[in-house]
């Protein structure tokens, strides 16, 4: 296949197309921008609609408006802009209904930087909006994951009627690197629930998240939470580097990941058994990886751009058997493998960190 050398963000949207992505709509904000200015220039020759709405509150409702005629459709937006969109989201999760949103995180709290972070973890996880719901979570590591991922945030925002979002930073949206596209298939699984013109030919489809009844809303929550089990059972996925004899293992997700292997080769050169998980769905988070990572490991360093988001996660899933440290930069600096080796180094094989 053709490699192209693409910045992540362009290389994402044209991905989204490739992908079946037929509308898009959003606001600009660094640094997602140029998620819109690529689509702007090439949504309409691919068949599609790109619209910049007036605002993310408008984006995001347009894109419940066009998932619900079961037409595959995205948002992108930074930080700022996803709190924004966050009602949307939930109105669009209580639907039932399928779409990928691109989160290209800056540093915060409020406006913050423009700078790389990761300090939406919580956000994206466990606090998006009000209600009973999770979105699937994607976390690329390079500029070919974004284009792979966001592939397959579509499937399976299709599969399972959820949105889903690709959670990556400024560091993989504005780097550029050699990326190929994957031969995808035209084809799309009907949308029996769409709301696409009956034709006469069946009952009408209403499209709803409001339920009066408090029963009738409570089996709708429980039916959802049905199938974010068996999201749990079968879609986690991560990454697990030297960790067979690892005695510490170094957890870090997306760019910072990169970084901490850096690290983690060094320390290997200089006898420590170090080893790096990084998981690729946050949401689920793959407990029985991170398991299978750490089965000799006496020591767990979770490495951050943020003040420490991914560590509840980490102790979770490990049930407090292991103890866990954290080191983290934020407000977009990014970390250093000679800071993250150092880290690793001050463990040395001691039992330090806790489960508090």
């Amino acid at each position: 296949m053709e490699r192209n050398l693409m910045k992540g963000n362009e290389a994402l949207a044209e991905a989204a197309m490739r992908a079946g992505c037929k509308c898009f709509f959003g606001y600009p904000i660094t640094p997602q921008t140029e998620i819109s200015a690529y689509l702007a220039k090439k949504m309409q020759a691919n068949g599609g609609v790109f619209l910049q709405a007036e605002s993310e509150i408008a984006a995001i409702n347009m894109v419940l408006g066009a998932s619900a005629t079961g037409t595959r459709c995205m948002t992108s937006s930074s930080s700022p802009g996803i709190s924004l969109k966050s009602e949307g989201i939930s109105y669009i999760a209580g639907s039932d209904l399928p779409c990928v949103i691109i989160n290209v995180e800056r540093g915060g709290p409020g406006l913050g930087g423009i700078q790389p972070s990761q300090s939406d973890y919580w956000q994206a996880t466990k606090a998006l909006g009000h209600g009973d719901f999770q979105l699937l979570v994607f976390a690329p590591a390079s500029v070919q994951e974004m284009v792979d991922m966001v592939v397959k945030a579509f499937d399976k925002a299709d599969e399972y009627r959820m949105p889903a979002m690709i959670l990556a930073d400024g560091l993989l949206g504005q780097m550029m690197e050699p990326v190929t596209f994957p031969e995808i298939s035209a084809e799309q699984k009907p949308k029996p629930w769409a709301c696409d013109g009956t034709k006469m030919k069946r009952k009408h489809n209403i499209i709803n998240s409001l339920y009066l009844q408090p029963e009738t809303l409570e089996n709708s929550n429980i039916s959802r939470y049905e199938r974010y089990k068996k999201i749990k059972e079968t879609e986690t996925d991560a990454e697990i580097y030297l960790c067979d004899d690892a005695e510490i293992v170094v957890t870090a997700f997306g760019a910072t990941a990169r970084v901490a292997k850096s690290a983690v080769n060094t320390a290997r050169e200089q006898g420590i058994k170090a080893g790096l998980f990084r998981p690729k769905t946050l949401w689920p988070f793959p407990v029985k990886e991170i398991n299978e990572a750490c089965k000799s490991a006496k020591n767990v360093l979770s490495v951050e751009m943020s003040m420490g988001q991914m560590i509840d996660d980490v102790k979770l899933a490990l049930e407090c058997r292991i103890p866990v440290s954290f080191f983290g930069r934020t407000g977009g600096v990014i970390p250093k493998p000679s800071e993250i080796l150092d880290e690793i180094k001050k463990l040395g094989g001691a039992t330090n960190g806790s489960c508090i």
